[in-house]
């Protein structure tokens, strides 16, 4: 890869697309893992054919869409569908991420990825950055913006990796239960390191 590339992580409700739309208003630009995760299970795409295939066809909307929520359930239960669903979508994936890598044109680009320590994704990037809050904040946030249960929060986190492996393996840390003008100071100072060693790699 001739790109510069630094990885984003944060666990869930940490405030990762606030801090990637910042590095988008600054002319980065940014791959993200959660949208490319979408892409590959498009209508007509082989990721949604194989899933509807596997799991019948009350996985999708009546629009013909993949029903997202349903699938959590399904998988979120039963570890041997969570493991064929990861098995499909994981290439599918990582195949589509470094597609757009290689095809970004700003100075340096972002991977942004929940899981980019889980997946091995940061085999891709120079430099890793988590956007860090604690669990606490983590939860309120995702049941304000996702409307669902605290139980359900509580899974997807205990599903991630702790907070205390994400900090020991990332290369920067941004505390984001802050102010967002703290933050984004925060962020600006260090797209200033990352455009200096894009022009030095």
């Amino acid at each position: 890869m001739s790109q510069w590339i630094l990885g984003l992580t944060g666990g869930i409700g940490a405030g990762k697309t606030a801090a990637t739309d910042y590095f988008q208003s600054l002319g980065i630009e940014v791959i993200d893992a959660d949208i490319v995760a979408r892409e590959v299970v498009m209508p007509n795409t082989p990721g949604l054919n194989a899933i509807k295939s596997h799991f019948g066809h009350h996985v999708l909307t009546d629009h013909g869409e993949l029903n997202r929520a349903k699938l959590r359930e399904i998988i979120f239960s039963d570890e041997t569908k969570k493991r064929w669903l990861n098995d499909l979508l994981h290439p599918l994936i990582r195949t589509q991420i470094i597609t757009q890598l290689e095809a970004a044109h700003s100075h340096y680009c972002i991977l942004c990825a929940p899981l980019l320590f889980e997946n091995g994704l940061q085999s891709y990037c120079q430099k890793t950055l988590l956007i860090d809050v604690p669990e606490s904040v983590q939860i309120k946030r995702t049941i304000a913006r996702d409307k669902v249960s605290q139980a359900q929060v509580k899974n997807i986190i205990a599903a991630q990796m702790s907070r205390e492996e994400k900090q020991q393996l990332a290369d920067y840390i941004i505390d984001n239960d802050r102010t967002l003008d703290k933050v984004r100071a925060e962020l600006l100072s260090l797209h200033k390191i990352f455009l200096q060693a894009a022009k030095n790699y």
